[in-house]
């Protein structure tokens, strides 16, 4: 599930070299523009936290700039004329307010969150695991979790992909280990169960376009139990 440039030696699958990887997709979207401001901001993130895509990230803007390169621009007759009128037409625009600093929200998460993990509002989602609803739509949301040291999150799988950014701490589940800066991305060919390591809470930055549903026998009892609240 990871690009090569990505992995650590041991969690690599030499059975997938020549396959597309979705984390691949996901650095190629990002270097065009092509993601929402949620992943954005975590893809950005994991490139301050982590130097591993870095190279890669680099090598597409280069391809990208290239390919623009090739483009021979249309001649315009009033180009002066048009630049002075777009800029006296431009609206003014204010300094974004300072941000405090943080050593968990790296800079681009911490813009879009708008505020530090001191000031956020967690709410209990299920023992031993909070949340932060940061944005949500009708096809997801991208939320702020705490998972407390040594906890296993229920067995579940997702409708749709989920792509989270450890920022603290770290997590294990089917398709490898997860430390500070590193990306996981699973959707609804992997039902997995993850769990933090001990003596350390972890704390992530997941964004998903579809709701996850829970498996296993601990799954079916907290779906009974909030099926029963609605």
């Amino acid at each position: 599930m990871h690009s090569e440039y990505s992995l650590a030696p041991h969690m690599q699958d030499p059975s997938r070299q020549g396959a597309a990887r979705p984390l691949d997709a996901l650095l190629a979207s990002y270097c065009v523009g092509g993601l929402e401001p949620a992943t954005h901001a975590l893809v950005a993130s994991h490139l301050l936290l982590s130097s591993r895509n870095r190279r890669f990230v680099a090598a597409l803007e280069d391809l990208a700039a290239a390919e623009m390169d090739d483009v021979t621009p249309k001649k315009l007759d009033d180009r002066d004329a048009r630049l002075a009128r777009i800029f006296a037409d431009a609206p003014v625009r204010e300094a974004p307010p300072a941000l405090p600093t943080s050593t968990i929200l790296p800079a681009p998460l911490l813009r879009f969150v708008g505020r530090d993990l001191g000031d956020v509002k967690w709410r209990m989602k299920l023992p031993g695991v909070r949340e932060c609803r940061i944005a949500e739509n009708d096809q997801g949301e991208a939320s702020l979790l705490w998972i407390g040291g040594g906890r296993s999150v229920p067995s579940h799988t997702h409708e749709g992909s989920e792509v989270t950014l450890v920022l603290s701490g770290a997590f294990s589940d089917v398709t490898g280990r997860y430390g500070r800066g590193d990306i996981s991305i699973v959707d609804a060919d992997v039902d997995h169960r993850p769990r933090t390591s001990e003596g350390e809470d972890c704390i992530c930055f997941a964004v998903t376009d579809a709701p996850l549903r829970l498996t296993g026998p601990v799954g079916r009892i907290l779906d009974r139990f909030f099926s029963r609240r609605r």
